[in-house]
């Protein structure tokens, strides 16, 4: 498995100009379109079950490794949403909630990259405040810790200055705030063209290749 971690990625120089950069952006520079990744999937009681659901659709097991963890209120929330229930597919491993059991729930086995999807208000503040009562919190907290990549995509409107603010505590402690904002240029016809409009920038972010959505002006082949 390939690790993205910051530090290897560290230019021998400094750069020329006295910004002092973020470690995203250090460990952007090892997430590619070719490399293994040993991912987490956790899912909240935020509504947009499907947004994870489309997202484990998209992911392909042969190649990397997929763990999934479900917040406390995430199955009341998608026996709402997902009249079949969540499908995991073949080879992903979920995991208790409060085991701590889990491999990712120590920073000597981190997850390359985590992405919660959706992320509940709450889940998103304790994160943010590291409050880690059980895997799912810990695991944002050992991903965190140790530079590697966390992807949070909070569904919520308005938003108060609560939120705001443990939005702030999370991009400066490194993680991706990835609103499920979907788009619309690509015309979808169907509440799945929707939502894979938000799950195609979550996977531009992990540095998986997909063809869910055309971008923005992209030369037809």
């Amino acid at each position: 498995m390939f690790d993205v971690g910051c530090y290897s990625s560290f230019p021998a120089r400094k750069p020329a100009c006295s910004r002092r950069w973020p470690w995203s952006y250090f460990a952007r520079q090892k997430l590619n379109h070719s490399s293994p990744l040993r991912l987490l999937v956790a899912i909240t009681g935020a509504s947009g079950s499907l947004y994870a659901q489309r997202l484990l659709n998209n992911l392909d097991l042969r190649q990397h490794q997929v763990d999934v963890v479900l917040s406390r209120y995430a199955p009341a929330v998608i026996a709402e949403e997902l009249p079949g229930g969540l499908r995991l597919p073949a080879g992903a491993v979920s995991h208790n909630l409060k085991s701590m059991n889990a491999p990712f729930a120590s920073g000597s086995n981190a997850p390359d990259a985590m992405v919660i999807i959706p992320c509940s208000m709450g889940t998103l503040g304790r994160i943010a405040h590291g409050y880690s009562d059980d895997v799912l919190l810990r695991a944002a907290d050992v991903v965190l810790k140790e530079r590697r990549r966390l992807i949070l995509v909070p569904r919520e409107t308005p938003l108060n200055l609560i939120h705001v603010k443990n939005f702030e505590l999370l991009i400066q402690a490194g993680a991706t705030i990835l609103p499920a904002n979907p788009s619309f240029y690509t015309r979808p016809q169907s509440v799945e063209q929707v939502v894979d409009t938000v799950v195609a920038r979550v996977l531009d972010h992990l540095g998986i290749k997909h063809k869910l959505v055309a971008r923005w002006k992209e030369e037809r082949e």
